[in-house]
């Protein structure tokens, strides 16, 4: 996909503080459209808290947020939604209860008619190499299958920019992997994707740009290349760098 200049979301001087501790302090991050970025950082490097400030689940201490140059910072998480900006979180928000495609309806429904939605349905379970499981019982589904039918829920909605909360957790090495494939994939059709990960396995796979946070500031960024034979982001990942 095709990275154009004018940053899709930014933040400027975004301050977190959580009872005296300053989870996010003074970012400066930015996305631009058609990217694949990953966030990599140990730990309580504030990654989870840069997500939550950028959807609007939390409100900053202090800076601005901005979507497609829009400051978005009081606008709430749905208000955003329907701007484009949509995450999907670590916990799998699905109706276990439910069939594959009825956990899909509801959001498919705000942008099709009823008569649409089989057929966008199928595509949508296509792209998630989730076809012919329309009909199946969503806590059938294995833990991976269950994390991509949350990862539909998040695209029918249509948005410009996709986040991912370490969307492999729990994954065995295969489900992990195809993951990588989904993620990629969903880049080339056009969606802007921002990732928290700790397995390097898929980081790699995804060879973005990466972004390295510690203590809730913008620590390296570059290249996974660049980042892995960085000696400072090495440092803190084996720990020597760790706050006393």
């Amino acid at each position: 996909m095709s990275v154009t200049q004018a940053p899709i979301l930014e933040t400027r001087k975004l301050v977190k503080v959580f009872g005296g501790v300053r989870a996010i302090d003074g970012l400066d991050f930015s996305v631009r459209p058609g990217e694949l970025r990953c966030i990599l950082g140990p730990n309580g490097a504030g990654k989870s808290t840069l997500f939550k400030l950028l959807m609007g689940v939390e409100r900053p201490s202090e800076g601005q947020v901005f979507y497609r140059g829009r400051d978005v910072t009081r606008l709430g998480t749905h208000e955003r939604a329907r701007l484009g900006l949509t995450c999907k979180f670590q916990n799998v928000p699905i109706y276990q209860e439910l069939t594959v495609a009825q956990n899909l309806f509801v959001p498919l429904r705000r942008h099709h008619g009823v008569h649409e939605i089989p057929e966008e349905t199928a595509k949508l379970l296509a792209r998630l190499h989730l076809s012919g499981t329309e009909d199946l019982m969503a806590n059938t589904l294995s833990h991976g299958q269950q994390q991509w039918l949350s990862i539909g829920m998040s695209l029918a909605a249509r948005p410009e920019i996709l986040l991912l909360d370490e969307p492999t957790a729990g994954m065995g090495p295969e489900e992990t992997r195809e993951t990588g494939e989904i993620v990629l994939e969903l880049n080339r059709q056009g969606v802007t994707i921002v990732v928290i990960e700790h397995d390097m396995a898929i980081v790699r796979q995804l060879a973005p740009s990466v972004t390295v946070l510690h203590f809730g500031r913008l620590f390296a960024q570059g290249s996974m290349a660049q980042i892995e034979n960085d000696p400072s982001v090495q440092d803190i990942y084996l720990g020597t760098g760790a706050r006393h």
